[in-house]
């Protein structure tokens, strides 16, 4: 290979593995050399780092014990056990330490051990996590292991070839993090750390950081008084603000009323059911650590549970009567309050949360039908984030299940190769770019999952269209077709928005708090010059307010100066600042959020303007 692409080699795809660039080469394969530019290049580059950090640690705190420390999308962590948090002074001295383990220039060493000596080694090094991970691996595991100086570390890999390869790097937080992400478990400190093979791009990265950081819907939420959260409500249940609360109406009456337009019939179904409609579905065995049950199945005749879904109760619809082919496709959406038991560690502001709404929707159809439905379901989601600016920040995941832990669904393999040919027909039908999730299948069936990151760069699912073949037949749901015989629909699980919590937090962070004029929760602030003024700015904000804009009027005794700032704080599209020019012209002067100071205009002409521009969903 050239000497360029030597140098900046980090690992290897051999026969579609990654695996070390010292791998020995000894029978014809496939070979790609990867680079940072690729996603498995980084995860070799970070993994690296997150070794050399570990051993800075071990340098400065010989006592700390090593738990795991991957490469993940955006750098890599280290899990440790310490008898006491890190600090800002702590991850100082760890920088300044791996920076001496760089400039050393240790060699990066793998080799092998059976079982009983892997075990063996750890336990003299006085890792008992270390020896916990390889007690869990399958007897015919390959137990490895790498060397850079004085530190040994039970590992995978792969590595780059020495520590001096390492070239810029940043420790950039510190937080808890229980051992297996299991809350009954210890709790161990957690070292996040980003690392480039320059020095330019980690600066770029740690600019873009900053402008994250500013516009985080943790932050701007609450100080744009969109949301709250209480310690004594709980973890995961923000309160949403009038303000806030007034876009999620916005965003709901707007999907309603869309989805109607599409055929879509309206549902309403409780909140929480008896056990033994989550046992016929399959989430009392494959789902019930995530749900909140109410009540004890050794002392109550009856057990409840609130609902983290709400596909069982609408099928209730469906079966409500005999059903034929005329009446498929049935499609029912609902404006559904959902629940979910999510550990604490993953409750993330509005992202992740505890109690959600979201918009959902379940479409029982013929075999024949499945692919247009599927199609429409589809064309309603690029419909609904294209309006909202978030379509050109999302990716497509074809969720797969994983046959090695089939425990984990229902149905046969045979259920799953059908369901997942089926789905991937259509997906290819219908041109879509999608990467393979295994593993991340709902235990009933495949799905495409629309994946969407946040301002920090972490990905989440923004929304879902599922393929079901299964739940049909085990909630006995039947249709008579045109041969008169009795036949179990196809299920299309979708979200159409996906959670309104969530798509709110995306939409702080996507416009920084300056929501498009029709989202905005306040649309135009009045600003009297002086109390004189007050009362012609009521006469033509209740014009305005008939025409359906959403209007405050600041009636402080303050300079206008200061009322000016105020609004921009709140990053109202719209200011209407009124004196006794405007009083003697019967005009108003209008300050826009894009284009400031926008001079003296006529009530009409900006009613009409505005009017238009929130029918329009103007960006």
């Amino acid at each position: 290979i050239s000497e360029r692409l030597a140098k900046v080699a980090t690992s290897t795809l051999l026969n579609d593995e990654v695996v070390d660039l010292r791998t020995i080469l000894n029978e014809d394969c496939t070979l790609s050399i990867l680079t940072f530019d690729d996603d498995e290049g980084k995860g070799a580059y970070r993994h690296t780092t997150s070794h050399i950090m570990a051993q800075a640690i071990k340098r400065l705190f010989p006592s700390a014990k090593l738990a795991i420390g991957p490469s993940i999308e955006n750098g890599f962590y280290y899990d440790i056990d310490m008898d006491r948090n890190f600090t800002p002074d702590d991850l100082e001295a760890i920088e300044k330490e791996m920076a001496k383990i760089v400039s050393e220039d240790l060699a990066i060493e793998r080799f092998e051990l059976p079982r009983e000596e892997a075990i063996r080694l750890m336990e003299e090094k006085e890792e008992p996590y270390k020896v916990e991970l390889i007690k869990d691996l399958p007897e015919d595991a390959v137990i490895s292991f790498y060397r850079q100086g004085e530190y040994v570390d039970l590992c995978a890999g792969p590595h780059l070839m020495s520590t001096g390869l390492v070239k810029a790097f940043k420790l950039t937080s510190s937080s808890g993090a229980y051992w297996r992400g299991d809350s009954n478990n210890h709790q161990l400190c957690r070292v996040y750390g980003i690392a480039f093979p320059k020095a330019s791009m980690l600066d770029e990265y740690l600019e873009m950081m900053e402008e994250a950081k500013s516009r985080d819907h943790n932050k701007l939420g609450r100080e744009l008084e969109l949301f709250t959260t209480v310690d004594c409500i709980g973890q995961g249940l923000p309160v949403l603000l009038p303000k806030g609360a007034k876009i999620v109406q916005i965003l709901q009456r707007w999907i309603e009323d869309e989805e109607a337009k599409r055929g879509w019939q309206l549902t309403k179904t409780p909140l929480m059911a008896k056990s033994d409609l989550y046992k016929i579905s399959g989430h009392w065995d494959h789902y019930k650590d995530g749900m909140f049950v109410l009540g004890d199945e050794e002392k109550d005749d009856e057990v409840f549970a609130l609902r983290p879904m709400t596909c069982p109760f609408q099928y209730q619809v469906f079966l409500n009567r005999q059903r034929s082919y005329r009446d498929l496709p049935m499609r029912l959406s609902e404006t559904s309050t959902l629940f979910r038991n999510e550990a604490s560690g993953e409750m993330h502001g509005l992202i992740r949360v505890r109690q959600f709404t979201i918009s959902e929707g379940h479409l029982m159809c013929t075999p024949d039908q499945l692919e247009d439905e599927f199609a429409q379901c589809l064309d309603l989601v690029k419909y609904t984030l294209k309006t909202l600016g978030l379509y050109e920040d999302v990716s497509y995941r074809f969720s797969q299940w994983d046959p090695e832990n089939t425990e984990k669904y229902i149905g046969t393999a045979e259920d799953w190769d059908e369901a997942q040919g089926v789905m991937k027909t259509i997906l290819d039908d219908l041109g879509i770019d999608y990467k393979i999730g295994i593993g991340e299948a709902a235990f009933y069936g495949p799905k495409l999952d629309i994946q969407i990151k946040n301002v920090f760069g972490k990905e989440d699912t923004l929304v879902t269209i599922q393929i079901d073949q299964m739940l049909a037949e085990k909630f006995g749901m039947e249709y008579v077709d045109k041969d008169g015989q009795k036949k179990n629909p196809y299920i299309i699980h979708r979200t159409s928005i996906g959670c309104y919590e969530r798509t709110l937090a995306l939409l702080i962070e996507k416009y920084a708090g300056a929501f498009p004029t029709w989202l905005s929760p306040v649309q135009v602030k009045f600003l009297p010059v002086a109390d004189r003024h007050q009362d012609y700015c009521r006469e033509v904000m209740s014009k305005l307010q008939a025409a359906g804009v959403r209007c405050e009027l600041d009636d402080r005794s303050e300079k206008t100066g200061f009322k000016i700032r105020s609004a921009q704080m709140e990053k109202v599209p719209y200011m209407i600042i009124v004196g006794d020019k405007d009083i003697e012209a019967n005009t108003i002067s209008v300050r826009s959020r894009k284009n400031g100071d926008e001079g003296a205009t006529s009530v009409d002409e900006f009613l009409s303007r505005i009017v238009t521009e929130i029918a329009t969903k103007a960006r």
